[in-house]
């Protein structure tokens, strides 16, 4: 099926729809497609040019698309005042999609509190401060969806054996995602998480050519044959964005081609 296939069914038509880190990658993926499926999507980023880019892109398709940028995500002051802005216009935000994220690997002797806390601010803060910011306006929508981006890493743990820090952000995203979920029911809010596992991207691609790098192995070992791509993960926000998944909340869904199923060895 097609991505215009995909549209026909506008899936959101209507829904107001906040999603971070749009500048490129899922984000981009899922501005794209949101507004394709009929959202009203807001979207941010550190990096102003390429969600500048992205909104001519949602635009150049007949989506509709507003951006603030540059946002820093860590800066308070910054997220209130853009959540503000859309809520106040919309009076309602029907769907956040916390994407963004940022990350840095090292083994546990060499890892320091410096890594372990810029990990923690770009993987957890930027999603507590946007949520606890939208979170009066999605409880006006009355139907509201919360997404965030978790990791194969958060449950299971990395082969890569250099992610201690990634891997209990994401851990601590799944489990935030089920106190969310727990809080937000009488709102009306469901809350739900998608652990991508290996995801096609350039650098990923790049990893593969070597043969002895850990990141191989995990390739190697995915039941379904392939690594994943931005749109796999879209296709499920989608999903869960959407009306059809009115009875799921709490989840966290895994988009790894069953690796965590089958763990290798």
């Amino acid at each position: 099926m097609t991505q215009r296939d995909f549209a026909l069914d506008r899936r959101l038509e209507g829904k107001v729809a906040v999603i971070t880190g749009t500048a490129s990658g899922q984000g981009r993926e899922a501005a794209i497609r949101f507004a394709a499926e009929g959202a009203i999507v807001h979207g941010c980023d550190i990096d102003g040019e390429g969600a500048a880019h992205t909104v001519a892109m949602v635009e150049a398709t007949g989506g509709e698309m507003h951006s603030s940028h540059p946002i820093d995500l860590t800066d308070e002051d910054s997220v209130v005042g853009w959540i503000e802005d859309v809520g106040t216009r919309h009076g309602r935000i029907d769907i956040l999609y916390a994407n963004a994220g940022l990350t840095t690997f090292a083994p546990v002797p060499e890892i320091t509190l410096e890594d372990w806390r810029f990990v923690m601010t770009h993987e957890i803060d930027l999603v507590f401060l946007p949520v606890r910011s939208a979170w009066k306006y999605l409880c006006q929508s009355g139907n509201a969806s919360i997404i965030l981006i978790g990791s194969t890493a958060g449950v299971t743990g990395s082969v890569t054996n250099a992610r201690l820090a990634h891997t209990a952000s994401k851990g601590a995203v799944v489990a935030m995602t089920r106190q969310l979920a727990a809080e937000g029911a009488p709102h009306h809010i469901r809350a739900n998480c998608i652990s991508p596992g290996m995801i096609s991207t350039p650098q990923s691609e790049a990893t593969l050519l070597d043969d002895g790098h850990p990141m191989s192995t995990i390739a190697s070992s995915i039941p379904l044959g392939r690594l994943g791509t931005p749109t796999d993960v879209v296709n499920c926000a989608v999903f869960l964005a959407s009306d059809e998944a009115g009875y799921v909340t709490g989840t966290n869904l895994m988009v790894d081609g069953g690796w965590s199923a089958v763990l290798p060895g």
